[in-house]
């Protein structure tokens, strides 16, 4: 029982691992591609919401 658990542990973290190894900090202007792209979903949601919202006060 302790040994399946130990094994299944470690294949875990070795994955984890993998993982961790692939990863690389982003230069600037990924972040800034990324950081623009999440702002525009993020004000298309709201306005949705928002259009959603009067919408239906004005329904009811």
């Amino acid at each position: 029982m302790a040994g399946k658990l130990t094994r299944a542990l470690s294949s875990q973290y070795h994955k984890y691992l993998r993982v961790w190894r692939l990863l690389k900090k982003p230069s600037m202007a990924e972040f800034k591609t990324i950081s623009k792209v999440s702002a525009i979903g993020i004000l298309i949601i709201g306005a949705v919401g928002f259009a959603i919202s009067v919408a239906m006060k004005t329904v009811f």
